[in-house]
């Protein structure tokens, strides 16, 4: 019979057939494989941007503050000064000079104790959820109006209180 070179080609045709289909599922099977390594890093990726998200959140929060300290820090050398001129001006400068003086710098520092609280309490678009807690505002408004009261007082002190020699 001639049908042996078609049988041949036929047998030839199968393997080739069964060693693609081989080769089809162990590619098969690597893509799943990598499709579970790429949905591992995916989420590891996700939790990575979340966790670097509430660290900028923390860091805006520690920067508020700081920027918080610095103002009241500002008020306080401010109010120090308006006080401070009262007597380093004495005899040096005409009365009105020392009055002026003083309450500008003490006028100042009351400026800038409610700037901290402003700055501090609206602070605009809040940041995402921070791992660290914010100075409760309440606490800042006392503590900056007890600072802005003896700013009061100093500023009385300098305008009906005595200077000169």
């Amino acid at each position: 019979m001639t049908t042996q070179p078609v049988d041949e080609k036929l047998k030839h045709s199968a393997e080739h057939a069964n060693e693609a289909a081989v080769q089809t599922q162990e590619a098969a099977e690597h893509t799943q494989a990598a499709a579970r390594t790429t949905a591992k890093a995916s989420v590891q990726m996700k939790d990575s941007a979340d966790r670097r998200t509430e660290l900028a959140a923390n860091r805006t929060v520690f920067a508020a503050e700081r920027t918080y300290a610095a103002w009241v820090r500002t008020g306080l050398a401010s109010l120090a000064s308006g006080i401070g001129a009262k007597k380093l001006l004495e005899g040096v400068v005409p009365d009105w000079m020392i009055v002026i003086t003083g309450s500008i710098l003490i006028l100042f520092s009351a400026f800038c104790f409610a700037a901290a609280v402003w700055r501090q309490v609206f602070t605009g678009s809040q940041p995402p959820q921070p791992d660290v807690q914010r100075l409760p505002p309440f606490l800042l408004i006392a503590f900056n109006g007890f600072l802005a009261l003896v700013s009061l007082a100093a500023l009385f002190s300098i305008w009906f209180g005595r200077t000169g020699g």
